[in-house]
């Protein structure tokens, strides 16, 4: 039996100090810290006893981390060989772009038939503390672009879809979170929201899915292009090797 699949294995129940969902997410971070930083690369695999070991821990709050990266993209568990750092480049980025873009007109569709005067209304007050904000803001203006989008999904029957729309943009804040966005970009949201709002106040559900796959779209374009340009955190971590004729799927108009 391999060492990989050995190290993924339960062992012995020494680890009752640190079983709490507090510890777990205390070993994600740091993981997941270290993975974007380049620290432990691309391609490397990730072996429980030597995690626990490098961050002063016992195994099962690594075995939960993991899962949560897993589930998240970052990392790869293959049977009989064990986890591994999944590279995060140019390709993998727009995948989960394009599948937003499919998934969240369809999303916006429905809730443009079914948008309540007061879920809108509330989208209104969302955007206007956005703008409110200042560019500067980052921390507080993700917290809000999340509340404004949870406004339009999370009222839909299609859970599948919302979760799927949930675990891409969480993997995707988090790889872009450290990224400076330019003022042009971050002026585009802010068009790009007001646009949707405008569409579902007239009822026109066309207008309001070609408004957010404008949206979706024009920020995949921008990470990407803060990917190529040493934007991120680290060559490493985030490469940007990517065929360009693979990338050409965002540029739809």
């Amino acid at each position: 039996m391999s060492p990989e699949r050995l190290a993924l294995r339960s062992s012995p129940d020494t680890e009752s100090e640190a079983l709490t969902p507090a510890a777990s997410s205390r070993i994600y971070d740091r993981l997941l810290a270290d993975m974007l930083a380049g620290r432990i690369p691309a391609g490397a695999r990730l072996k429980v006893s030597e995690l626990a070991a490098r961050y002063g821990t016992s195994t099962n709050p690594v075995r939960e981390a993991l899962q949560q990266l897993r589930g998240e993209g970052f990392v790869v568990i293959e049977p009989n060989r064990g986890a591994r750092v999944r590279p995060i480049d140019e390709g993998f980025v727009r995948d989960m772009y394009e599948i937003n873009a499919l998934i969240e007109p369809y999303l916006v569709r429905w809730f443009s038939d079914y948008a309540t005067d007061a879920e809108i209304g509330r989208m209104e007050e969302i955007q206007d503390e956005i703008e409110a904000l200042g560019f500067e803001r980052h921390d507080r203006y993700s917290q809000l672009d999340d509340a404004f989008h949870l406004v339009v999904y999370d009222r839909h029957y299609n859970r599948n879809a919302v979760e799927l729309w949930h675990r891409h943009r969480r993997t995707l804040s988090t790889i872009s979170r450290d990224m400076a966005i330019g003022r042009s970009r971050y002026a585009a949201r802010q068009a790009e929201h007001r646009e949707l709002i405008a569409c579902l106040k007239r009822q026109d559900a066309d207008g309001a899915a070609r408004a957010i796959e404008t949206h979706v779209r024009g920020s995949g374009r921008h990470i990407i292009d803060l990917l190529r340009s040493g934007g991120g955190r680290n060559d490493t971590a985030l490469s940007a090797g990517a065929d360009p004729a693979r990338m050409r799927g965002l540029d739809k108009p």
